[in-house]
């Protein structure tokens, strides 16, 4: 599939009775005029370029001919497409290439030439070998910041060692501080590769702003192991300068009482937090109606609820376990207790808070359009730009164009399966 324009019109297929962003339109993208070569796959390297196409960069996305990023084949959930896929690809524009050919690579060496950052997140050593590893491509164009995604980084044992999400969960050791006291267990996204992606993200911001000063740009190197290790500050700083792991506690809090979620008569489960003595006295008169329990010396402070957990939990549970999710909820917000709904994703997808702020969108895809969630950063003056999720090779045409290419030569490398 191919077309003669990029898909720069952020909003085409956003709803049409909702505003496309924070305010009228009158300040540019902060990143207009930035453009973005990535030859990345999976979610580390993408969810990162997609933070800079929404914030306004033309992000121009090197694809596999034979299937495209591998992300593409996760599953179908999303109308038929991959819901990785789409999450992670909106606003760009898709080339494919084959780049063990000679021919492909030189393309994308054309395309870099011309670009403002590069980012990859290939297999350990590949990039290298293709001569598109930061410090080669920064050598070569010093104004351009090359980004380049790894595992566990370039050099130690670890290196060449494959890294997937979940194996860097296990390494980062976020799967020992998560779960129930019996089972350890993984985060339900992907953690590892979502840290990457943004100290990816971030650092490009970075080393864009300090070219702005020196004029140069540089190498950006992030490794998924030491992004996920820097997000494990707290239970690693216990654990190093107290001596002992925070212990794996569910829903629950290691260190606080009560503080979990607690099943409702409805079949509901409310989460609460009891950050002070004065929020148990409150909690037991207002919402247990017992109203002694704020002073028994088994419950008065935060340390004896600890020491008596399970009696704490019980006696929250039943008074709880009486009332109806909204009547619960509504008790302890009257109470002035930190509470939370326990929600499925499909109660998550009609949150009334997102609805209320506005902040689903329609994405155009070539499935049609999908609901999708503005990014987290809001700019006064400012929209997002929540450009199209491109086909395979949609782009190819009008890309290789724009680097100086006839439609002869992009046909021969079309027929010699160099791209697609």
């Amino acid at each position: 599939m191919d077309t003669d324009t990029p898909a720069d019109d952020a909003f085409a297929h956003a709803d049409p009775d909702t505003p496309a962003g924070p305010g009228p339109a009158t300040e540019p993208l902060p990143l207009e005029g930035v453009t973005v070569v990535a030859v990345e796959q999976a979610v580390a390297a993408p969810f990162a370029t997609r933070q800079l196409a929404d914030l306004g960069a033309r992000v121009v996305k090197v694809e596999r001919i034979d299937g495209g990023d591998f992300a593409r084949g996760y599953d179908t959930a999303a109308g038929g497409l991959a819901s990785h896929f789409v999450w992670c690809n909106r606003g760009k524009e898709s080339v494919a290439l084959d780049l063990k050919d000679p021919r492909g690579l030189a393309v994308v060496r054309r395309l870099v030439a011309g670009a403002d950052v590069f980012v990859q997140n290939l297999a350990q050593g590949a990039a290298a070998r293709l001569g598109l590893d930061a410090a080669t491509l920064c050598a070569a164009h010093p104004r351009l910041v090359a980004v380049d995604i790894s595992g566990y980084g370039p050099s130690g044992p670890y290196a060449h060692k494959r890294a997937y999400d979940m194996l860097v969960q296990c390494e980062a050791g976020l799967v020992s501080v998560t779960g129930t006291p019996e089972q350890p267990v993984k985060a339900g996204i992907p953690a590892a590769d979502i840290a990457a992606a943004m100290y990816a993200f971030s650092g490009v911001l970075a080393a864009l702003v300090r070219r702005g000063v020196t004029g140069r740009g540089g190498p950006v190197e992030v490794s998924m192991l030491d992004a996920l290790t820097e997000w494990m500050g707290h239970p690693l700083h216990h654990t190093m300068h107290g001596g002992a792991a925070p212990a794996r506690t569910g829903l629950a809090h290691a260190v606080i009482a009560p503080y979990d979620a607690y099943p409702t008569a409805d079949g509901g489960r409310v989460l609460l937090s009891v950050q002070n003595d004065r929020e148990w006295r409150r909690l037991a008169e207002q919402v247990l109606e017992r109203p002694e329990a704020g002073t028994d010396p088994a419950f008065a402070t935060n340390a004896a609820r600890v020491e008596h957990r399970e009696r704490t939990d019980a006696l929250v549970g039943r008074a709880l376990g009486a009332l109806g999710t909204d009547e619960a909820l509504a008790r302890l917000e009257g109470a002035g207790i930190a509470c939370a709904r326990l929600r499925d994703l499909h109660e998550v997808a009609e949150h009334p808070q997102l609805a209320a702020r506005e902040r689903w969108r329609r994405v155009g895809t070539p499935v049609g359009p999908l609901r999708a969630l503005l990014p987290p950063i809001t700019l006064p003056g400012g929209r997002a730009r929540m450009g199209d999720v491109p086909a395979l090779g949609e782009h190819t045409g009008t890309v290789l164009r724009a680097v100086g290419m006839t439609d002869d030569e992009i046909a021969a490398l079309r027929r010699d399966g160099v791209a697609a």
